[in-house]
């Protein structure tokens, strides 16, 4: 008969095979999937539901790469996806608009285009907040030609008619080959109006205006920002201020920054005094990671954008802010933060937090993740797990392990298969051989079959 350790490597070697909780060893054995692809479609889900959205992703992604023919692959599509986006990262945001697109092309019947739709725009909305010009773009050409019209009661009673808007943001859209000295005084103009029905244009003409690099530029664009009677329009603004980027663009976003009540406002201010180079954008962007009085959110986003700048200052900053802070949320912040830098002094940092038991379990899961993903030599990792007797430490290096495309990561999880006292994380180890593509996986597993 075979053993339970046995059971669950056989499991994790047949494709067919589906992973069902190791204390039900009946269901195990009786549960036939017709899915190959069925086992990863649970673990991943499983992963999800607990907010590990890198993990999540790797799961889905290995079942579009692994099961290509499996039932279940346009919907590990757009899951995979949204775990991307749930990760806030730039170069993981991307991917994920890649998969949704990859998804709409090939699986138009999929249950999930629809939601997968709705997710690609807030996924390049994101990336256009960032600065990404290519989602700019996007973003700015569907908004441009699907703009809803007015409620027809509102239309009315600002008596305004729709019968020229496309022949106007055609207009607009013209004023871009146009020489600035012709089109600033026009944008001036149609920036002046204050009815709902140009609330469009507005949008547009700001756009536009960002563009043409004139003397007068930012001072229209600051106007804009501070008073137009759109919040939309207002935040457009925002998001262009960063293109002028002089001293009083920099005041005026550390304003907004400090005492705007509009959240995506403030954020905006942000996103757009990150991308000033210059001492005094950046030391705006440390003094607000720092407030107390600031609302968290926000904070998160400056700290987010601290870490973009790979700066040794910043990072440096970042470390000494952890101290600080009391915060679940803020410190996940700073150790992702920290982890894009990829400096040796960050990942070291990453491994000392990982063993710092003043620290909460999931910081230090998190610190753990991040190291391995930000180039923590594997050495480091194995003689971490060797450190430590907790098992859910364990889990998650068990997992880092995984993800690592080196022979010496295998073997280690092999080594973990074989020998390990805990049935549970002998059971985790099993589970990522079978889905590792390394031959000798697969021969570590079949001869715990054979035990």
């Amino acid at each position: 008969m075979l053993t339970m350790l046995s059971l669950l490597a056989a499991v994790a070697l047949a494709p067919q095979g589906t992973l069902a909780d190791a204390s039900v060893p009946v269901a195990l054995a009786s549960e036939q999937r017709t899915d190959p692809a069925d086992s990863l479609y649970r673990e991943g889900r499983r992963l999800l539901n607990r907010g590990r959205y890198v993990e999540a992703a790797a799961a889905f992604g290995e079942i579009i790469r692994r099961y290509p023919r499996s039932a279940l692959v346009p919907d590990a599509y757009y899951w995979s996806a949204f775990a991307l986006y749930r990760t806030d990262d730039d170069g993981n945001l991307r991917r994920a608009a890649t998969l949704l697109e990859t998804q709409q092309s090939r699986y138009g019947d999929a249950e999930t285009e629809g939601d997968g739709e709705a997710l690609l725009a807030r996924v390049y909305g994101e990336l256009a907040r960032r600065g990404d010009p290519r989602a700019a773009e996007w973003v700015q050409s569907r908004a441009s030609a699907a703009a809803p019209a007015p409620d027809p009661e509102e239309r009315q009673r600002a008596d305004c008619s729709d019968e020229d808007d496309d022949p106007r943001m055609a207009a607009l859209n013209a004023l871009m080959q146009m020489s600035p000295a012709s089109a600033a005084p026009i944008l001036r103009r149609v920036l002046e109006r204050r009815d709902a029905c140009s609330e469009a244009l507005r949008r547009q003409a700001v756009f536009v205006l960002s563009q043409l690099h004139t003397s007068e530029t930012e001072e229209v664009i600051l106007s804009v920002a501070r008073s137009d009677p759109s919040a939309d329009v207002r935040r457009q603004a925002v998001f262009w201020l960063s293109q002028a980027g002089g001293d009083r663009a920099v005041e005026a976003l550390d304003s907004i920054a400090r005492t705007s009540s509009d959240s995506e406002l403030r954020e905006q201010a942000l996103f757009s005094l990150s991308q000033i180079h210059g001492p005094r954008a950046r030391q705006i962007l440390r003094d607000y990671a720092a407030r107390a009085d600031a609302p968290e959110e926000s904070r998160e986003r400056a700290i987010f954008w601290l870490g973009q700048s790979h700066g040794a200052d910043d990072a440096q900053f970042l470390r000494d802010l952890f101290a600080r802070v009391s915060s679940e949320n803020l410190k996940e912040k700073i150790i992702f933060s920290l982890s894009q830098g990829r400096s040796a002094a960050n990942t070291r940092w990453l491994l000392d937090l990982a063993t710092d038991r003043d620290q909460g379990i999931e910081i230090r899961k998190k610190a753990i993740f991040w190291a391995g993903q930000s180039g923590a030599g594997l050495a480091d990792l194995i003689q971490l797990y060797d450190r430590t007797a907790e098992r859910e430490i364990r889990e998650q290096l068990i997992f880092v392990y995984s993800q690592r495309h080196d022979a010496a990561a295998v073997d280690r999880l092999i080594e973990i298969a074989r020998n390990e006292r805990d049935r549970e994380l002998r059971n985790r180890a099993i589970f990522w051989l079978g889905q590792s593509r390394d031959p000798r996986a697969a021969r570590a597993l079949l001869e715990i079959i054979g035990r």
